[in-house]
């Protein structure tokens, strides 16, 4: 049995991508992540789903010593699945240097341990404003916010890392917005501060714990003014994750380092989500039109292609699966879940 280090174990993806590892592979699995933006209630409801108990070690990856302990104690890791980073593009904006910080400093101290199989949690926030859609694994870098060029600074890291430690493999997964709840619905997001990605806004203005949704810009050059993203469910990008520790374990002829996207290939705004959810849950949702926000892109969707081709990963939720998760995660949170 391999051991996987999944940093960011309590968050919203790891948390599922540690199921989807407990559940469909031979894996065991231990966690890494320090709750600042996490809770570790979330290992009791993985522990629900799998019967399983995953180790975490509440450490920060900034802390070379703690990281150092850490690998000491597990000397036979055999590959790291690595999301632990901060992720919201305005407070990456508003607070550059700690992002920078934290999500690269991180970086090199778990790569420094040259685990032979890494997989890196990347964005579609790292092609910022293109001209050319879909995009693919070739559509050119731009990030316009901190956060992303964190994942770009990230990805480079990585495949300069790789390209000089020959039994280092790599893939670098960029996907688009994941969002959605696992289809048990006993876990899902919990943001533990004001959310600021769009579905749990949506959910949370629903159930009243918000006042109201803002959709920040009607006059973006979209089919309906506001923003245009490609949202794929959180377990079909767990699943991914997955695809990619196998296809680096089977193929030992491998590039040192891939890349690729994850996506639905289907472009969807705002008001569209907005829309999807008021159909599925029979909730009218109360939300008010605002100014742009800064970092925030037109509009991106993906070509996934090459993880279809490759990894042989596609998509199997539909968005009225991705938002009806997300509302019943929702209502068993206020159930007391």
């Amino acid at each position: 049995m391999k051991k996987i280090l999944v940093t960011g174990g309590a968050g919203y993806i790891g948390s599922h991508t540690i199921i989807e590892l407990i559940e469909n592979t031979d894996c065991e699995v231990i966690s890494a992540d320090n709750y600042s933006n996490s809770a570790a209630k979330t290992f009791e409801r993985i522990k629900e789903i799998t019967g399983k108990t995953v180790k975490n070690y509440a450490i920060n990856l900034c802390d070379a010593t703690a990281v150092k302990k850490m690998f000491e104690e597990n000397k036979d890791i055999d590959g790291i699945i690595h999301f632990a980073a901060f992720k919201s593009v305005p407070e990456s904006v508003e607070k550059p240097l700690l992002y920078y910080y934290n999500n690269i400093v991180s970086l090199i101290n778990i790569l420094a341990y040259r685990v032979p199989n890494f997989i890196f949690s990347s964005s579609c926030s790292v092609y910022g404003n293109i001209e050319k859609l879909p995009v693919n694994e070739q559509t050119p870098l731009h990030a316009i916010s901190p956060y992303g060029y964190t994942k770009i600074a990230g990805e480079r890291l990585i495949q300069d890392f790789t390209h000089s430690n020959a039994h280092v493999k790599a893939v670098l997964l960029r996907y688009f917005n994941p969002v959605g709840a696992h289809v048990s619905g006993k876990i899902g997001e919990v943001p533990l501060q004001r959310p600021a990605n769009l579905v749990p806004v949506i959910t949370q203005t629903a159930i009243g714990k918000m006042k109201e949704t803002t959709v920040y810009g009607k006059d973006y050059d979209t089919r309906d003014g506001s923003c245009i993203r490609d949202y794929v469910h959180v377990s079909d990008i767990a699943r991914a994750h997955a695809d990619a520790l196998s296809y680096l374990d089977k193929n030992k002829d491998t590039p040192s380092c891939s890349v690729f996207n994850l996506g639905t290939g289907k472009g969807v705004s705002v008001l569209e989500m907005i829309n999807t959810f008021e159909k599925v849950s029979g909730q009218k949702l109360n939300y008010r039109i605002g100014g742009r926000r800064e970092g925030d892109v037109a509009s991106i969707y993906s070509d996934s292609t090459q993880a279809q081709k490759v990894l042989g990963w596609t998509p199997k939720y539909s968005l009225d699966d991705m938002m009806l998760s997300a509302w019943k995660w929702e209502l068993k949170m206020k159930e007391g879940a």
